[in-house]
């Protein structure tokens, strides 16, 4: 039996722009975490760090679905470079401002700027998409997407944290700035596998938010973007609480490790069980394992609880994205797929913030609590949406229709 992997990156160009398009959205992790990091050591606020990372992230999550519509109309080289470009400059003032000093407005300011980065996830499924439309291999180079996210965005924010508290604490957004000028300048410059711009006249005329599937999925996973956050920052104030602040980044990394492996599995086998019950599924083993976070009071089992925790994020975003996939029309995918990653920033904006708020107010371990209430909540929504995440493919017509009746 072949392996299916390596059947897809025989494509033209698809081992350039996976690799390019993985460097360029480390910062989506590497971001977040990493500003939270910075400032809780150069302020030592983690309301102020929670407030800051939480304003970038929102912003990015207003902001992405609507670059990722002009890509689909305009292409994505005439998005993407002017884009980074602001966002490059604005992390630079933000590392200035907290390395500096400068009045907390200027932090607020410049991490609202940096939130034009662009989606680069959503522009990588794009490609695959325009290789391999209506052909089995989709589904092989959708699960690996999956996993890439999940790896990048557990390993990124691991590495974002180590190198803030191993070498200074500017560190690890640095580091994620670098990450995506270099990153995004290397996809951009691969022009051979670029998708064609789709005119506004040949494509859907709403929002791909319109569409119910998409509003479920986002919902929910932003939730599950709260679970991320939590675990990361409660982590960094445990650590820091035992004395132990570098055993952060090995806890947080081994976030990843079990819920990669399960990923790439999950990703080469042809599963019969319906999509939205694997979801269900997946949700419902991440609300599970949130519960022994609550009593994990060492490093040895903080790491124990977190790897049990991390095993169902990797299958989590398969069977979302690839219900995406399946729900959403090609003329809007780019920003279908925005939608839900930026639904995943959303929460772990917030999951940020309200974990920081509980660590300073009620000390760190009772901040995994948000992570309990966030699975709950996004068990439920999923078991509510499961007849509509059921709902047969759609072409454009019928997909604009349904969502004229989610209304």
């Amino acid at each position: 039996m072949q392996n299916p992997y390596s059947q897809i990156f025989r494509a033209p160009g698809a081992k350039g722009f996976a690799a390019a398009g993985f460097v360029a959205r480390l910062p989506m992790a590497m971001a977040p975490i990493g500003i939270v990091a910075m400032l809780s050591q150069t302020d030592g606020e983690y309301w102020l760090a929670g407030a800051v990372s939480a304003t970038y992230a929102l912003a990015n999550a207003f902001v992405a679905p609507q670059a990722s519509r002009l890509v689909d109309r305009l292409g994505q080289t005439r998005v993407v470079v002017p884009t980074t470009m602001i966002a490059t400059l604005a992390f630079a003032i933000l590392i200035a401002a907290a390395n500096q000093h400068w009045p907390i407005w200027t932090l607020f300011v410049s991490a609202l700027l940096a939130a034009v980065m662009p989606s680069i996830p959503a522009m990588v499924r794009a490609r695959w998409t325009e290789i391999f439309r209506n052909r089995p291999e989709l589904n092989t180079a959708f699960a690996f997407e999956s996993a890439a996210d999940e790896l990048v965005y557990i390993a990124g924010a691991s590495l974002s944290v180590g190198l803030s508290v191993a070498l200074f604490p500017e560190a690890g957004v640095l580091a994620s700035t670098l990450f995506l000028a270099f990153g995004s300048t290397a996809f951009i410059l691969q022009r051979s596998t670029e998708p064609r711009a789709r005119p506004v006249e040949h494509g859907s005329g709403g929002s791909a938010i319109r569409l119910r599937p998409v509003q479920i999925i986002t919902l929910a996973l932003i939730f599950i973007g709260a679970t991320f956050a939590t675990t990361e920052v409660s982590t960094v104030a445990i650590t820091k609480e035992l004395g132990q602040p570098g055993a952060a980044s090995f806890v947080i990394g081994v976030y990843a490790l079990g819920s990669f492996v399960v990923g790439i599995v999950i990703g080469a086998l042809n599963l019969k069980v319906p999509l939205q019950i694997q979801l269900a599924i997946a949700i419902a083993i991440i609300a599970l394992t949130t519960l022994p976070l609550l009593v994990a009071d060492t490093v040895p089992l903080l790491a124990l609880a977190v790897f049990v925790s991390g095993v169902a994020i990797s299958p989590t975003f398969i069977t979302a994205f690839g219900l995406i996939e399946r729900r959403v029309p090609e003329a809007v995918l780019t920003e279908g797929v925005t939608w839900v990653m930026t639904g995943i920033g959303i929460g772990m904006a917030l999951g940020s913030f309200a974990a920081g708020w509980v660590v300073d107010a009620f000390g760190a371990q009772n901040g995994f609590w948000v992570s309990v209430a966030s699975g709950t909540i996004a068990l439920a929504i999923v078991l509510a949406g499961q007849r509509s995440l059921a709902a047969p493919n759609c072409d454009m017509a019928a997909c604009d229709a349904a969502a004229v009746a989610a209304e």
